[in-house]
């Protein structure tokens, strides 16, 4: 039998050799502890090289999900942090430790039909995000681009409103404010833009398509199902992301979502793509942002908001931009939605948004109660951006059409008074009336860019002037379906060239003749008001008919086209503002 053992030398040399290769590497470990928890604040001692902003980990909370706190507050003995998740397992003394890491989210085309929460994690029940679709993770905090990393902002987004896109245009890499009281329309205004941009979608041209992102602050659980669901059924969840930080979520999580929704863009963005972001609404962000603010004691200024409130926003909003060529020519165009108290748009918050947007679009209840939806005021309303953003086309046939409306209201309250009007007064306040009926539209159907022009050169020019107020939306829809089948090769030229030049001027004129002499009316030509059939070319500024006829002065203030249009909004069941007027309150009967 073989002799096994080993001599006491053979073990020592072993043991030498194996000590003699032993490097001594000491670990080093930085734990805090939990000195106070409450209210979704937890303050860390022991802990002095953290970040600001700055990820801590709590370790496993209650609901089985690894619980992490943002270090916002970092004074000299202490960190104040809000814990992102369910705070009830937060105990004094649990210990704390840093991960060296500041808050950021996954970004990538995985996102694109998702509803996802502001730390990025499904919430729509598909499953986790496909891992080959995603491309690494970007910060919630990241910095603006600068000066010399943009350019003019001159590309036209279409929102596929008529109001809009005539009157107040947004372009890529735009910021364009949508503001009013609840229950105006606002939400209704963004989704019908996010709807629109299906068009370019379905090119399948980077360069042409919009990825939208939907941020969701502060709102009913069953209200952002609702918008899921309506943008599911119109064809455009498959190119959005909706980043959902409902009521019942931790303010933590409404105060960082729309960073996350930013970062999310912005990816896109300096990918040479383009994203379109809705902040619906930086109000309850603010609100969030405050509540944390004075929970981490922070000290109050007015309306209570803590005194950097307005870099809350700021630094949010200066992230949209249209980038230089150089950087790939992506853009990130911002619709921060806020909401007024009574109409006053003098708060602190909404002044403070109106100073850094590039322009806004003001909703106003009356309107909105009038019939006229979308409630666009197109007096208060202003893009600084302007014609740079519109196709030329739409930049001709629109020029006037503000001051039109303008001069229309004028005239409708002077009218309101009794007064007698001369033909030239009575056949511009039919004309506005016209102008008021024809930009109303229907909720989810946003309308496009040619038949828009068309719309809008036909009233402009007194195509509509001898319609029946009544008769306004039909004769608009029929119009548009006559143009589709006899002159499509008109609209696609509008569309693809963006102009309208004298040839395609004659050749809409004659095609709209045609279909004006074939139009039945609901009212007999013979029944209606004299107003209704003058036609503003023919009137001379003093009132008289250039064709030798005299001025009627016994006809009084005609009425019927104002009442016309508001019965026409209040009766049309498919103006109705929809379930989504507001997102804050249930629709109005």
């Amino acid at each position: 039998m073989t002799d096994l053992s080993i001599s006491p030398e053979d073990i020592t040399s072993a043991l030498r050799a194996r000590l003699g290769d032993y490097a001594y590497q000491p670990q080093r470990e930085q734990v805090g502890r939990v000195i106070e928890s409450g209210d979704g604040i937890a303050r860390v001692s022991g802990l002095p090289e953290v970040m600001a902003n700055e990820l801590l980990d709590f370790g496993v909370g209650h609901d089985g999900r690894r619980l992490f706190g943002l270090a916002l507050n970092l004074d000299e003995r202490s960190i104040g942090a809000v814990l992102l998740g369910e705070a009830s397992g937060v105990e004094e003394g649990d210990e704390v430790k840093p991960t060296g890491e500041v808050l950021s989210v996954p970004v990538g085309d995985a996102y694109l039909g998702r509803v996802v929460d502001p730390l990025g994690r499904p919430l729509d029940g598909k499953g986790p995000l496909a891992e080959d679709r995603l491309d690494g993770r970007r910060g919630l905090e990241v910095q603006a681009p600068g000066v010399v990393d943009r350019q003019p902002v001159k590309e036209p987004l279409q929102t596929g409103i008529k109001a809009i896109d005539a009157m107040t245009p947004i372009g890529r890499g735009q910021r364009e404010l949508i503001i009013g009281d609840r229950q105006t329309g606002k939400t209704a205004v963004a989704i019908d833009t996010i709807i629109n941009q299906r068009e370019d979608w379905a090119t399948g041209d980077p360069k042409q398509q919009v990825k939208c992102i939907y941020v969701a602050i502060g709102q009913k659980g069953s209200t952002v199902a609702e918008i899921v669901n309506r943008l599911d059924e119109a064809g455009a969840l498959e190119f959005t992301t909706v980043v959902s930080a409902p009521a019942s979520s931790p303010a933590p999580f409404q105060y960082i979502a729309p960073y996350a929704g930013a970062a999310i863009g912005g990816y896109w963005m300096y990918k040479g793509e383009h994203a379109l972001i809705v902040y619906d609404d930086l109000s309850k962000q603010a609100d969030a942002y405050r509540q944390l603010s004075l929970l981490l004691r922070r000290p109050p200024g007015r309306e209570a908001y803590p005194g950097d409130v307005f870099y809350l926003h700021s630094r949010l909003l200066e992230r949209a931009a249209k980038l230089s060529d150089e950087l790939g020519g992506g853009s990130l165009t911002a619709l921060p939605i806020i909401e007024t108290k009574g109409g006053d748009v003098s708060a602190f918050i909404p002044t403070n948004v109106i100073s850094i947007t590039d322009g806004q679009i003001y909703l106003e209840t009356d309107l909105f109660f009038q019939g006229v939806r979308p409630a666009i005021n197109v007096g208060i309303s202003v893009s600084r951006v302007g014609g740079n953003a519109q196709i030329k086309a739409m930049k001709s046939v629109s020029g006037t059409m503000r001051l039109d409306l303008a001069q229309y209201r004028e005239l409708e309250a002077f009218a309101q008074f009794g007064s007698e009007l001369d033909r030239a007064s009575q056949a511009q306040l039919d004309r506005g009336v016209r102008v008021v009926e024809i930009l109303k539209q229907p909720q989810f159907q946003p309308v496009s860019v040619e038949d828009q022009v068309v719309t809008i050169w036909a009233v402009s020019n007194g195509k509509l002037d001898d319609v029946p107020v009544a008769d306004i939306r039909r004769f608009e829809t029929e119009l548009r379906e006559h143009l589709h089948s006899r002159s499509g090769d008109l609209l696609d030229s509008i569309r693809s060239k963006g102009t309208l030049d004298d040839d395609a001027r004659d050749q809409l004129d004659k095609v709209t003749d045609d279909f004006r002499s074939s139009f039945e009316t609901s009212q007999p030509s013979e029944d209606r008001e004299p107003g209704h059939t003058e036609d503003l070319a023919t009137l001379d500024p003093d009132g008289t008919d250039r064709e030798g006829g005299p001025r009627d002065d016994d006809q009084g203030d005609d009425d019927q086209g104002d009442s016309g249009g508001d019965d026409a909004g209040r009766n049309d069941a498919g103006n109705q503002a929809g379930p989504i007027a507001d997102t804050d309150a249930q629709p109005t009967p």
